[in-house]
């Protein structure tokens, strides 16, 4: 199991969750975070006086895969939606992870991070409840 981080541009927000989703990665956590890279942040002009601004808003994602595959897939799609080509695109981190616990279930490991056969029966039914509640 592989947990894959990316701190990206807050515009970047909406392209790389749906590169994400395209590649059927559904499973993520984001927040929003403060840091600075290579470019220090940026000097701003406030009432005539020269502002260091050193904490530029960022975006960061956080998604558990099960494989070295989705691990690949996660990071390409990411760094694909997430490119401008300009300093401060952000970064991508991959680490190994021992152990994962669904706590819900009590899946562990693998199971706890892909989806489960419940979980979609569960939506399904849920669905298919809505379509005959709305005829």
């Amino acid at each position: 199991m592989y947990k894959v981080e990316a701190i990206v541009r807050e515009e970047k927000l909406e392209d790389v969750k749906e590169a994400l989703v395209a590649e059927d990665i559904r499973g993520m956590t984001i927040s929003q975070v403060m840091g600075c890279g290579v470019q220090m942040g940026f000097t701003e002009l406030v009432r005539g006086n020269e502002i260091a601004v050193n904490m530029i808003p960022k975006i960061k994602f956080e998604i558990l895969v099960s494989n070295e595959h989705w691990r690949d897939k996660a990071i390409e799609a990411i760094r694909v939606a997430a490119w401008t080509g300009e300093p401060g695109d952000g970064k991508i981190f991959a680490y190994k992870v021992d152990t994962a616990v669904r706590i819900r279930t009590a899946e562990r490991d693998v199971d706890a991070v892909t989806p489960s056969h419940e979980g979609r029966d569960h939506n399904r039914r849920q669905k298919h409840t809505t379509k005959l509640n709305e005829k």
